[in-house]
């Protein structure tokens, strides 16, 4: 099989799970027997991407998610609607966190925030209504991870940041003015809005976590930062451990997969990756470390548990 990744990553047509497929219902389930944590370092929190998960429930996921021995799941927004994230209400919100609740999970985040639906989105086109349409957007799904608890939103989205007929810095001048203008938004409603550095095959606006940082610092606002992502680095110079300690500063989130976007424990990533944990153990990093791949064919049950087990397996070998 050829290497699978974000670089050729093609989303399912169409959200399999509108609010009716979610299978919100609000009846009772046994809670999770999720170990709580020791006061003491006992381990990194690992959470899972849900986009693997499609063909199932949001009760289906959970409990996968939970089951594989996750503490949290983070969400990919066009899986769960039809149009638009508004069609999730307040009671299908709370009803969301009640089933994390009984599996013992929390939500770790958003990511693939611009990823249609609803379709035509853009940050960094010249045309101003669309930019504002995207901005307004981006509102909802602050309001959205609030609701649900999530610390931060994954601003990735690549195909809805290039930089198309207008210049790089133009580019990087729009997205920067819309991410500042839901800046307080997301700060009020205890959200960050993480600027991730995806490589040159991916997009040309912010290729390295140098980029994302500049772009931080410019915007100059607590609720903007950037994360760290061990798929999206083929344009770094740097090393892992070298990357984490120079922006430590900055790195709210962490994504983890083989280089090659499978589930871990198909590539090297067992091996490769102990010093880059290390580093994070070193520097008393406490957010989620979440499983984000590219790959659904091997299905999310392998994806899930494999990856959990090599995760473990790292884990022993920096604890």
């Amino acid at each position: 099989m050829d290497s699978f990744s974000r670089r050729t990553f093609l989303r399912t047509s169409g959200a399999l799970l509108g609010g009716a497929a979610l299978g919100l219902s609000c009846t009772p389930e046994e809670p999770s027997s999720q170990a709580v944590p020791e006061a003491s370092w006992s381990g990194f929190r690992y959470a899972m991407c849900n986009e693997s998960m499609q063909a199932l429930n949001w009760k289906q996921q959970c409990r996968l998610v939970s089951a594989a021995g996750y503490t949290g799941i983070e969400i990919a927004p066009f899986t769960l609607v039809r149009e638009g994230i508004r069609e999730l209400g307040a009671e299908q919100r709370q009803t969301m966190v009640n089933v994390m609740n009984q599996h013992g999970l929390t939500c770790a985040g958003l990511h693939w925030l611009l990823a249609p639906p609803p379709p035509g989105l853009h940050i960094t086109t010249p045309d101003k209504a669309v930019r504002e349409r995207t901005v307004a957007y981006l509102h909802d799904l602050i309001d959205f991870c609030g609701d649900l608890g999530g610390p931060v939103m994954v601003f990735g989205s690549p195909r809805q940041r290039n930089a198309g007929d207008l210049t790089v810095p133009e580019a990087k001048k729009y997205m920067a003015e819309g991410l500042a203008a839901v800046a307080d938004h997301a700060r009020d409603r205890d959200v960050k809005i993480l600027i991730e550095s995806l490589d040159r095959s991916q997009t040309d606006v912010v290729n390295t976590l140098a980029e994302a940082v500049e772009m931080v610092k410019g915007i100059g606002h607590p609720a903007i930062q950037t994360m760290f992502d061990f798929h999206n680095t083929p344009d770094e110079t740097a090393s892992f451990e070298e990357l984490l300690r120079t922006y430590q500063e900055y790195i709210y989130h962490v994504h983890v997969q083989e280089m090659d976007g499978r589930y871990l424990g198909t590539g090297t990533g067992a091996e490769a990756y102990v010093g880059a944990f290390r580093t994070l153990k070193e520097l008393g990093y406490d957010g989620w470390i979440s499983l984000e791949v590219f790959d659904f064919e091997p299905g999310a049950q392998r994806i899930a548990t494999e990856s959990f087990r090599v995760l473990k397996q790292i884990e022993s070998q920096v604890a």
